[in-house]
């Protein structure tokens, strides 16, 4: 629990703040406060370098703003743990600046001319009596009361989290180890197979020291009710037999068909529920608010990734506020690149000669914010093709045209060659035309990639989509070389055929799965998965292959050759946000290479199609992928 909060400027001006119990207003209106033994000791002499202050027994931590000169200081008791305290001041920082920004540039603005004496003195020696702050910065209380509210319930289940799997283990009542092949683990969606087994064998450890001291409480109960102790101690061999932990089976041993199916877990026990399938709660698995929406027309769409629910005013407040750059970059002027372009004001017809050091500047500039330089290179190229020869005023005119060379270029640059409307050409396809002797050719599309992108895993997930709108898809399973990798398909399929269209639990025949196993020919086997699907009316075939690096040219070969002996309807390169800029190299040489070994043997070349990109939750200002 926090005890006070503040927001001020550097000259001193309190702006806002809030203590939370009443020992802590009293302490911080006093001059021992820990927040005025902040600004003496760190700030203004400068005797810590530490991110904490601590202070009679208060933990301080703050942050600044040096563009509008402000600090922002949050004090709690240092014998709590509070992990959250530094999101907070991130979080509070943005969000104070976002909303009010107006506000506190003028006012900044006026202490510096209190200090150039070009105001009274009166108003100098207490500035705070002009500035009715509580007005200023209404409604900043409901919206900090709601921000704490939310990192604070974050926190706490980030907590319960980190404790789930011991809380788990301790409601299940595991059975110690032993021969016989049924106390084998068997499937659980909620905790990891070697969290299971650890908490087996520690329960297995407590049962076995718990039966220890029974067994010498019944030795002697066993002498004297018979006399003797041979009886009880033939039995008790037999339970410690029974009881005896199996011995680890190593490598030197082939492994028994008993062996192999025990630990085979990619396929449901038998027995374990109807039809041998796992009796599973699929409401408890699948998050309902995560799923998408439908539209008037059936389509089912993705839903758009949020920031959190907006169910009230609040919320509102701070959506918007975090929505706010986009709606200043649509209304402001062009920020940086407008002092690049300042120099062309005046009524004159420009040349390339003029543009051409205003287009390197943009073109640095660029590049410093992660644009990779081959974008920024088309970006400046076209915008200077549409400003040659147009007559400049005034800075609002040059701005304007600035403004609209860009967008004509980056829209240009963004404008797909081929339709990306993937659902449309599938029903376009289905619905086409046949003669009475064709035969109707599924949709296909292969993904690749390098390795470890999620190509896989971002299949299964465009294979619920086409569910959920109404397709039958076979998935190939073309990697024939990593181990698992056939195994991890076979687990999205029984996953996926479990929900069906809408959640429901009857699509078993919505996805199936095509393999052949390990060390086969991936052209082959997508031929074959789509001769299958030709002849069991499937409409979609997605075809996984092995990752592979750009550079290397024999899998690139090979890669090549699945594509010119299948012909598939799309190509989609998976790449990862993470890294970078190397998403565009890995992009070029993918299509590049597709284009000249495709071409060579068939005459007809095929290039990338489509990108998709995942893990976006890694990207942030130092690894950023752009357009």
């Amino acid at each position: 629990m926090l005890d006070h909060c503040s927001i001020s400027h550097k000259g001193g001006v309190v702006l806002w703040s809030r203590s939370f119990t009443p020992e802590a207003s009293h302490i911080t209106s006093s001059p021992a406060s820990p927040v005025n033994s902040l600004i003496r000791d760190a700030l203004i002499e400068g005797r810590t370098t530490e991110e904490k202050y601590e202070k009679d027994g208060y933990a301080v931590k703050w942050t600044f703003v040096n563009d509008l000169e402000l600090i922002f200081v949050v004090a709690y008791q240092r014998i709590l743990q509070l992990t959250y305290v530094d999101d907070l001041l991130t979080a509070m920082r943005a969000l104070f600046i976002k909303l009010f920004e107006p506000f506190l540039a003028t006012f900044v603005a006026s202490l510096h001319a209190m200090n150039n004496g070009k105001q009274a003195l009166s108003t100098v020696r207490d500035p705070s009596t002009s500035w009715n702050f509580a007005k200023a910065f209404e409604g900043w209380d409901k919206v900090f009361d709601k921000l704490l509210k939310g990192i604070e319930e974050k926190a706490s289940q980030e907590r319960k989290s980190r404790f789930r799997p011991i809380t788990h283990v301790e409601q299940s009542t595991p059975k110690p180890p032993s021969d016989d092949l049924s106390t084998l683990p068997s499937e659980s969606p909620d905790v990891p197979q070697d969290e299971q087994q650890i908490a087996r064998n520690v329960q297995a450890l407590k049962d076995r020291l718990r039966g220890r001291g029974n067994r010498r409480g019944g030795r002697g109960i066993s002498r004297v009710e018979s006399g003797s102790g041979r009886d009880g101690s033939d039995n008790e061999s037999t339970k410690r037999k029974q009881k005896a932990k199996a011995g680890r089976k190593w490598g030197d041993e082939t492994p028994s068909e008993s062996d192999m199916a025990s630990l085979d877990f990619s396929v449901d026990k038998a027995g374990s529920g109807a039809n041998g399938r796992l009796t599973l709660d699929l409401q408890s698995l699948v998050d309902e608010a995560s799923l998408g929406t439908r539209t008037k027309d059936g389509m089912y769409e993705v839903k758009d990734w949020d920031f959190g629910p907006k169910d009230g005013e609040t919320d509102d407040v701070i959506a918007r506020a975090l929505r706010s750059d986009a709606s200043k970059q649509s209304t402001s002027s062009l920020g940086s690149l407008g002092f690049l372009f300042a120099r062309l004001t005046g009524s004159k017809v420009l040349t390339e000669d003029d543009l051409k050091p205003v287009l390197e500047g943009m073109k640095q500039h660029l590049m410093k914010k992660n644009v990779a330089k081959e974008i920024a290179d088309k970006v400046c190229e076209g915008v200077g093709e549409n400003l040659v020869g147009k007559k400049v005023g005034g800075f609002q005119t040059t701005n304007n045209a600035v403004r609209m060379a860009l967008s004509t270029s980056l829209t240009r640059i963004l404008t797909p060659k081929t339709s990306t409307d993937v659902l449309l050409s599938i029903r376009t396809k289905l619905s086409s035309p046949l003669t009475s002797s064709q035969q109707r050719i599924p949709y296909s599309i292969v993904f690749v990639g390098v390795n470890g992108v999620g190509k896989s895993t971002n299949l299964s997930k465009v294979c619920f989509w086409l569910i959920q709108n109404g397709f039958r898809v076979l998935i190939a399973a073309c990697d024939t070389f990593r181990s698992g990798a056939v195994e991890q398909l076979r687990v999205h399929v029984r996953n996926l055929s479990m929900l069906g269209a809408d959640g429901a639990t009857n699509g078993q025949g919505s996805v199936e799965l095509y393999e052949k196993g390990y060390g086969k020919d991936a052209a082959g086997i997508a031929r074959e998965a789509i001769a299958h699907a030709k002849n069991n009316n499937f409409d979609v075939v997605l075809i996984d292959t092995a990752g592979r690096m750009q550079d290397n040219e024999p899998l690139m070969r090979a890669l090549a050759k699945l594509v010119a002996v299948n012909n598939p309807d799309k190509i989609l390169f998976v790449g990862e946000a993470l890294v970078g800029n190397e998403a565009v190299d890995q992009l070029t040489k993918f299509d590049r290479a597709l284009r000249d070994f495709s071409g060579a043997s068939t005459g007809k070349s095929r290039g990338i199609d489509g990108m998709l990109i995942t893990k976006w939750d890694t990207v942030d200002d130092k690894a950023r992928l752009q357009p």
